[in-house]
């Protein structure tokens, strides 16, 4: 046990169990390793654990989240730490479980295309396995060198490839878990088909540790997409980004279909030295990408880029020659948001469906000018499936509790937006903390009694991620 440490909470007896349990090295209680541990990217909660756990093996899981059960001591399940809603915090003297060590592959079966990994694998490993076996993990995201597979599957995650391949609950064909009464349940097991009743995987899946402890996944991989090739176009105004996606979702497959502003591009290009795509200033920019398998591939591209100029949508537009250009041009939207961070922002991750975008943005647009005419604003998103990110950056004269109080209060009015829209308060970052209290905009009550009834059947005690997405009953 490291040393230096004053835990909250937890009684010398239990700190000697969880060191019987992992080892004495594996239970830390060090500021160091609360602040490490015991926050997510959000910024508004202080870390405050009890105690940080680092098992090794579903067994080990199951032993702590037994333990914490008897005792009835709360757990939060810590992942890459890479959410952006408070998920994995630990502010009132939790136990928090870290998964880091457990990020081996269990097995891979290479006529089914699953393979099986611990829930701690970095996304981005994951993804190299599938490249060693000549497959594809489509699942994709800037933080993916530091998320968890795991992590990504108990917030459904989603990225930039969502328009062809859809979130990460179309990829997980099965999942070992701990559930809150410290059960071992083995979910589906690989099965394509399995039509016996509830499938349970599919209820932990966006669950955000309320339920349990996700240990393992067998994950789905595919086809890996040949010759990508990136088009940056400059585009006059945001109902044309939708006659753009249209035409080019109308005349090809695409892979991705991403839009942002040019302050946030002009933000990338100075922080990383990345080149503008073309002289042309554009107010949006649409990144679309595609395989091109022949000749025949990039003229039908070049014909649609045409029909979107002659409809007036489009004032310019760049290609890739080359895999370090398509790289350049991933960076002016891949490197948005780290590079937004230094500003602090306050984000908004909402989903309307396609169709309504322009009338949606054109509404928060009017909202956010009238209640923000000093702060600026960065808008990206994966447009193609309905996913915007509304980042107002805090100004250099405010504080952090001053910023997020004057944001707060507008975002319950584009949260009241959104319900009109029927659309969605959390599209891909979870709802954690930070979404909790504007969970009824997108959920009925009804709804919301139910998955706290679905809690209090995997938890009855409430001991799994107190606090997140709803209350135990």
């Amino acid at each position: 046990m490291s040393a230096s440490g004053s835990p909250k909470n937890i009684p010398p007896t239990i700190l000697e169990k969880l060191c019987d349990i992992v080892g004495e090295q594996r239970v830390l209680t060090d500021e160091v390793s609360f602040q490490q541990y015991g926050v997510d990217r959000t910024t508004v909660w202080e870390a405050s654990p009890g105690v940080v756990v680092l098992p090794g093996s579903t067994e080990e899981v199951q032993a702590i989240v037994q333990l914490a059960n008897a005792e009835n001591l709360a757990v939060v399940p810590s992942g890459g730490r890479t959410g952006l809603s408070g998920g994995a915090v630990s502010k009132d003297g939790e136990i928090v479980i870290a998964m880091d060590r457990m990020k081996k592959v269990v097995a891979f079966n290479e006529v089914d295309r699953i393979v099986t990994v611990e829930a701690g694998m970095v996304t981005q490993q994951l993804q190299e396995f599938g490249e060693e076996q000549g497959m594809f993990y489509p699942v994709d995201f800037a933080s993916a060198g530091s998320s968890q597979v795991g992590g990504n599957i108990a917030t459904n995650a989603g990225g930039i490839k969502v328009i062809r391949y859809g979130m990460t609950r179309d990829w997980v064909m099965g999942l070992k878990v701990v559930d809150g009464n410290g059960n071992i349940l083995e979910l589906n097991q690989g099965l394509v088909k399995n039509n016996t009743g509830l499938d349970f995987r599919h209820l932990f899946i966006g669950s955000e540790g309320m339920l349990g402890i996700i240990t393992e996944a067998s994950i789905r991989l595919t086809r890996k997409a040949q010759e990508l090739t990136v088009l940056v176009l400059g585009v006059v105004d945001f109902p044309s980004i939708m006659g753009v996606l249209k035409t080019f979702n109308d005349g090809m497959d695409l892979t991705a279909f991403e839009f942002f502003t040019h302050n946030g591009m002009e933000k990338v290009i100075a922080h990383s030295e990345v080149p503008a795509p073309f002289e042309t200033a554009s107010p949006f920019y649409a990144l679309i990408e595609f395989e091109q398998l022949s000749e025949a591939d990039l003229e039908r591209a070049m014909e649609l880029f045409e029909t979107c100029m002659e409809q007036g949508w489009v004032e310019d537009g760049a290609i890739s020659q080359s895999l370090s250009q398509a790289e350049n041009l991933w960076k002016l939207r891949e490197d948005m948001s780290e590079t937004i961070s230094q500003w602090k922002p306050y984000k908004n991750d909402i989903s309307v469906s396609v169709s309504q975008m322009p009338a949606f943005i054109e509404k928060v647009d009017v909202l956010v000018a009238e209640q923000y005419p000093d702060f600026e604003i960065v808008w990206f998103g994966h447009i193609g499936d309905g996913n915007i990110h509304l980042n107002i950056l805090k100004p250099d004269n405010l504080s952090v509790e001053e910023f997020t109080e004057r944001c707060g209060g507008v975002s319950k009015q584009v949260a009241a937006l959104i319900k009109e829209f029927n659309g969605s308060v959390s599209a891909e970052h979870g709802v954690g903390l930070l979404k909790k209290d504007y969970l009824g905009y997108t959920r009925s009550e009804t709804e919301l009694q139910l998955m706290r009834q679905i809690k209090q059947v995997f938890d009855p005690k409430g001991i799994m991620n107190p606090g997140k997405v709803v209350d135990a009953l």
